[in-house]
């Protein structure tokens, strides 16, 4: 445990070290914020230096090295410094230093905490994580950008790789293994969220009560500490670790088989917690996916909406800045359009996401004081501006990018549509008419809308109808509410083509409301602190309020002990550990691999299927290898034509007993190594391994894996 401890506290250093670095920075961006955005810093940071590094990594006029990431930190910690003296910050910085404690204990706790859950069960192995795990290491070995695809080489990755670079970017400071901070990237980006979304939930409640009228301010700004941390609490714990009602099922019989839900109260009702299988509340839709955090967290496959999460409430609190501002100055949309290229390059779908909210921030901040025409057109005109710097930001991305979505879907679409087929990118495919029932909606959402809703009821009942009565806080929640309505509304209309026939919206589902359940959990906290400040509470409500809070909130203690088992001992934070137990020889190999091979030469292994144990050797190394998970490629490239000629000719480089078909197949593809270990034994039966002896010589071996280097 002493080495866990050396780890994260090593880990945690260097971000709370970023963090001062753009405190300036930060404190001039949210300067209306009670902390001066000071939850948000680590954030700012990560973000600016690693656009920064990347797009001279891009333009190759700087290699992606540990000395170019410290050159970039070391020129913005000059810059920040700056901005402190020009802006006579010094003051006001100083004056957090409270806060800032808080914060740090508060981000400090959220890191050591799933450090320690992932300390019991850190292993990269399972699900996606192979994916994952190989994108980090081809980036760590990557000099310029895009990083080569290390299941389809030559080739670039063609997939949103934004995120995982940012690991790799961590990794490179930290001096770490990747089998350690793979784990650490999923600790900080709990530690990330938890921490962000207290500060929009608090500084919600702080903005509201700034903005009141001065005959009710000081009765509130006696309570506002006392609100202020239930309203971040709360949507710390929302975003965080919340999620749906679909718990509700541990009171109930289990419903055979999962992938058939049955209204609960159709079922006998029966106390049955063993019972309960917490991926259901994640797949309760058939043939869709909706996610939320702490699911993502639990099952622990570093993907784009998982390491997008903190740009994304970057994003959030941006936009709340922007409702605030009396002016809104050019830079501030071109901020906004550089997160938007982090979100198209990172998680693409959240780039029209949130693409979507700016437009809509834009246009009902006109309204205020404008006419809808003028508001329309600003709002269409900034979006615009928006849009356009977000393509420049992420420009050296898209070069070399081919999107994988052949269209967009329209669900139930008309017989003289569906024999068109196609118009423009819109497709109309039949038999392709998927609706989400209504209570299926609200098993997911239920808890969501009985807060935003009791909130709209609240302002009701205080007769405050007319929009520009409004407290801008309590405008910008009805906001965000029509906002992931809208996003959870989309996937019922349209959806992203892509390679799966059954599940066809289902990716969409998934993106849209993922996005959603971030929005509705950041304003919950600050919905909830309102209606329970409220000196007369309808009893009713408040009992189904508690009663969906419990819900929510008990299914983290279900993902969490099903997944980890926190009743043994924790094994500590190396992901490659478990490996040594299941394939003992490959881990000594792929270890001589790591600490002897330099650069990016291609290793000939077996190929399989997804979510297998095939292309090992690539995930684990970075090093590149002919085809590795077929299935995905045909899900990036959007044809199977190139893995699956592939597939067969791995096979054949094994298998076939013509040397000179060996050897052209091993040129074609530039091979430099060739792997023979377990699972090429298993699965090329009639591996003639004596051709390969005579191609080139042993340079690792043991007592059932060898390693061949060609001449």
């Amino acid at each position: 445990m002493n080495l866990f401890f050396s780890e994260v506290f090593q880990w945690w250093l260097i971000l709370f070290l970023l963090g001062l670095t753009f405190l300036p920075l930060t404190t001039l961006i949210f300067s209306n914020f009670f902390d001066k955005g000071y939850a948000l810093a680590k954030v700012v940071g990560l973000l600016l230096v690693s656009y920064l590094v990347w797009i001279l990594g891009s333009i190759r006029l700087l290699p992606f090295t540990t000395t170019t990431i410290f050159e970039i930190i070391g020129l913005s910690l000059v810059i920040n410094l700056l901005i402190s003296y020009r802006f006579s910050l010094t003051k006001i910085i100083l004056s957090l230093k409270k806060i800032i404690l808080i914060e740090e204990i508060f981000f400090f706790t959220g890191l050591i905490l799933w450090a320690w859950v992932r300390a019991h069960e850190p292993s990269i192995h399972g699900l996606e994580k192979f994916m994952d795990f190989g994108f980090i290491n081809s980036l760590l070995r990557t000099e310029y950008f895009p990083p080569r695809d290390l299941w389809l080489t030559p080739d670039s990755i063609n997939y949103y790789y934004f995120g995982h670079y940012v690991a790799a970017l961590l990794t490179k400071i930290s001096g770490l293994s990747s089998d350690i901070t793979y784990n650490l990237v999923l600790a900080t980006l709990f530690a990330l969220t938890i921490t962000a979304a207290f500060a929009i939930g608090a500084n919600l409640y702080h903005l509201f009560t700034t903005n009141l009228s001065s005959e009710n301010n000081e009765h509130h700004r006696l309570l506002k500490k006392r609100w202020l941390i239930v309203s971040g609490t709360m949507s710390a714990f929302l975003v965080a670790l919340g999620g749906n009602l679909h718990t509700i099922y541990v009171f109930f019989k289990s419903y055979v088989p999962a992938d058939q839900p049955v209204p609960f109260w159709q079922l006998p009702l029966q106390f049955n917690p063993s019972g309960y299988w917490y991926p259901n509340a994640t797949r309760f839709i058939p043939f869709t996916i909706h996610e939320f955090p702490i699911y993502s967290f639990v099952v622990a496959d570093l993907h784009g909406h998982v390491l997008d999460i903190p740009f994304v409430i970057l994003g959030i609190a941006l936009a709340i800045k922007f409702i605030y501002q009396s002016h809104t100055p050019i830079w501030h949309y071109l901020v906004f359009g550089l997160l938007i290229a982090v979100f198209l390059m990172t998680n693409v779908l959240d780039g029209p996401i949130y693409l979507l909210l700016a437009f809509l921030l834009i246009l009902f901040k006109n309204l205020k004081s404008h006419s809808f025409t003028f508001s329309l057109e600003a709002a269409l005109k900034y979006s615009l501006l928006i849009g356009a710097s977000a393509v420049v930001f992420s420009l050296p991305f898209w070069i070399a990018f081919k999107p994988f979505a052949s269209g967009i879907g329209v669900l139930c679409a008309p017989n003289f549509l569906i024999h068109l087929g196609k118009i423009g990118p819109f497709l109309f495919e039949a038999n392709h008419c998927m609706r989400s029932p209504l209570w299926m909606l609200t098993i997911l959402w239920g808890f969501f809308y009985l807060i935003w809703i009791g909130f709209i009821i609240l302002l009701l009942r205080r007769k405050l109808t007319k929009f520009k009565e409004l407290n801008r806080t309590d405008y910008l929640i009805i906001l965000f509410g029509v906002f992931a309505t809208i996003l959870i509304m989309i996937p019922e209309f349209v959806y992203a083509k892509d390679i799966y026939p059954q599940h066809y919206r289902a990716n969409t589902v998934f993106k849209f409301g993922y996005q959603a359940f971030i929005t509705l959990g950041l304003i919950g906290g600050y919905g909830i602190s309102r209606i329970l400040s409220r000196t007369k509470r309808p009893i009713i409500y408040l009992i189904f309020l508690v009663a969906g809070f419990v819900l929510v909130g008990i299914y983290p203690y279900f993902a969490i002990n099903s997944y980890y088992n926190l009743s043994r001992p924790a094994q500590g934070l190396n992901g490659f550990n478990y490996f040594s137990a299941i394939y003992p020889d490959d881990y000594q190999a792929i270890l001589w691999l790591r600490q002897n091979i330099p650069g990016q030469p291609v290793i000939l292994e077996a190929q399989g299927d997804s979510y297998t144990d095939f292309a090992r050797v690539s995930a684990n190394t970075g090093l590149p290898t002919v085809v590795g998970w077929p299935v995905h490629e045909w899900l990036w490239r959007g044809s199977y034509d190139e893995p699956g000629k592939r597939s067969t000719e791995v096979t054949q480089a094994y298998e076939s007993p013509d040397i000179n078909l060996t050897k052209a197949l091993l040129s074609k593809y530039d091979v430099k190594y060739v792997f023979i270990g377990d699972l090429e034994k298993q699965k090329y039966l009639n591996l003639d391994e004596a051709k390969f002896a005579s191609l080139g010589k042993v340079v690792y071996q043991n007592a059932g894996t060898r390693i061949y280097e060609l001449n």
